[in-house]
């Protein structure tokens, strides 16, 4: 696998596990206010592009868990 591959598969996994997190974070709210599930499906990424916000908020931390 070239480097090339090797960080595109990383960066399409970020991607993907922030959407995930966004989205169990949706429904974890959603859950507790009575709203129908289907509110945890929300994903409008603009051009396939995580907004910097959204990034920001679900991406991974530094901090560890203890």
């Amino acid at each position: 696998m070239s480097i090339q591959e090797k960080s595109r598969a990383l960066m399409v996994r970020q991607h993907q596990q922030v959407k995930n997190r966004q989205q169990s974070m949706l429904m974890r709210a959603a859950q507790e206010l009575g709203l129908p599930e289907e509110v945890s499906h929300y994903w409008n990424p603009i051009q396939g592009k995580v907004d910097p916000t959204t990034q920001m908020l679900y991406s991974r931390s530094n901090a560890a868990m203890s």
